[in-house]
C-alpha cells in the first residue's frame, strides 16, 4: 500500500502527533511547519525531518499531500484547516475545533465540500479507561444517562502570561476553552453525544488576575468557568474548568455520569495524568461499587484513529459535526456569563 503523505503544523503542540506519524509504517512524514524557526530547527533535528516550512500556506503549495494535522494556537484552526481542504486534503485538527462556532460551521462546509475527513484531536476518549467505560454504556449497563458532572481544576496551573494561551485574541477563552473542552467531549461521548438546548454559564478571573498583576502581564481570559447544559433528552450535565482554583489536589479530573440503572465515574489518581474508573450498579437490591483495573480492548490513539479513517474511508470517531456541537456549548456559556441570562442553542445540522 502507498503511504499517505502527511504534515505537521505546529511542532510544539504537535510533537505527539510528529512522533505518532514517524512510528505509523502506513505514513510518510513529508513534511513540518512551524512559524518559530528556532523551534522548527530544533523539531527538525530531534525527529529527523528535513522538509521544514516556517509557512503553511508555502508547504501546502509545494508538498505533495494526502492529510495535515494543524497544532496551532487555536486562531488559525479555521484558516488552516480550510486552507487544507481547498487542497484536497484529509485534516486531524488539535482541540479546541475552533475559536467559536461560527468557525467551526465552516470547517464542516469545507470538510463536506471537499470530501474529506474532519478530526478534531479529542485525545481523552482515545484511552483504555475511557473505551472501557463506553462499552459498559453502550452495552446497557447505566441504562439512559439523565444527570453528569464533568471536571477539570488546577489548584495553580496557568499555562505562562503574556503566552497564546492566556490571549483571547489567540486561545478565544482560558481553561474552559483549553481543559473543559476535553472534558465536555468525554462526557458527551459517553452519553451518545446528546443534543444541546439551552445553557446557563458563569466566569471568573480572581486567582490569576491577581498573579498577572503582581507580574505585569497581560491576562484577558477567565481562570474559572461553570456551565449548566440542558439536553433535547432532558439530560443535565455540569461542567467546570479551572487553571488556578483553592481546591487539595493539583489537578482534578473528574467525570461522573448517572443513568436509571447505574453510574460511573473516571478520575485521574493521585492529582496526576493516570485514571482509574468505577461503576455503581443495584443488583438484587444490593448496592455494587465496581472498580475497572484492566481494561480488555486497547483504545487506537486519536493519530492513528485518523489514518485508519482516511485508509478505511469512513469517518473517524472524533467528528467535525461533534466538535461543533462543543463549540456551540462553550459559546453557550461565555455568552451567558457575559450577559447572566440563559442562552438558547439552536440545533445542528
Amino acid at each position: 500500500m502507498k503511504k499517505l503523505n502527511v504534515a505537521v503544523v505546529g511542532v510544539g503542540m504537535g510533537s505527539g502527533h510528529i512522533s505518532a506519524y514517524l512510528h505509523d509504517p502506513r505514513v510518510n512524514l513529508a513534511a513540518i511547519c512551524d512559524i518559530n524557526k528556532e523551534r522548527l530547527r530544533q523539531a527538525g533535528e530531534k525527529f529527523k525531518v528535513e522538509t521544514l516550512f516556517e509557512d503553511a500556506q508555502k508547504m501546502l503549495r509545494q508538498v505533495e499531500l494526502d492529510a495535515i494535522s494543524i497544532a496551532t494556537p487555536n486562531k488559525f484552526h479555521a484558516p488552516l484547516t480550510i486552507a487544507a481542504f481547498n487542497k484536497g486534503l484529509h485534516v486531524l485538527c488539535e482541540k479546541p475545533m475552533a475559536m467559536n462556532a461560527r468557525e467551526a460551521e465552516q470547517m464542516n462546509a469545507a470538510a463536506k465540500k471537499a470530501k474529506k475527513n474532519l478530526m478534531i484531536n479529542f485525545s481523552y476518549r482515545f484511552s483504555e479507561m475511557s473505551y472501557a467505560l463506553k462499552q459498559q454504556v453502550d452495552a446497557g449497563v447505566i441504562g439512559d444517562i439523565y444527570y453528569g458532572r464533568t471536571v477539570w481544576h488546577r489548584r495553580r496551573g496557568i499555562p505562562g502570561f503574556g503566552g497564546w494561551f492566556t490571549t483571547k485574541g489567540l486561545a478565544g477563552g482560558g481553561p474552559l476553552i483549553d481543559l473543559g473542552v476535553h472534558r465536555l467531549d468525554l462526557a458527551l461521548w459517553l452519553m451518545g453525544y446528546p443534543e444541546p438546548v439551552s445553557v446557563s454559564g458563569s466566569t471568573h478571573c480572581v486567582i490569576a488576575k491577581a498573579a498577572a498583576k503582581k507580574a505585569s502581564k497581560n491576562y484577558d481570559v477567565e481562570d474559572l468557568a461553570a456551565g449548566l447544559i440542558k439536553f433535547a433528552n432532558g439530560a443535565t450535565l455540569i461542567l467546570e474548568a479551572s487553571w488556578a482554583l483553592n481546591i487539595k489536589q493539583p489537578e482534578e479530573m473528574i467525570t461522573t455520569l448517572c443513568g436509571t440503572k447505574g453510574g460511573l465515574t473516571q478520575r485521574n489518581v493521585d492529582g496526576g495524568y493516570s485514571f482509574g474508573a468505577e461503576l455503581y450498579t443495584e443488583e438484587g437490591g444490593n448496592l455494587f461499587t465496581k472498580t475497572l483495573d484492566r481494561a480488555i480492548t486497547p483504545a487506537p490513539s486519536a493519530y492513528r484513529e485518523f489514518i485508519d479513517s482516511i485508509i478505511e474511508k469512513r469517518p473517524p470517531l472524533a467528528t467535525g459535526e461533534q466538535g461543533l456541537k462543543v463549540m456551540k456549548i462553550l459559546d453557550a456559556i461565555y455568552t451567558s456569563a457575559k450577559t447572566g441570562k440563559e442562552v438558547r442553542i439552536a440545533k445542528s445540522g
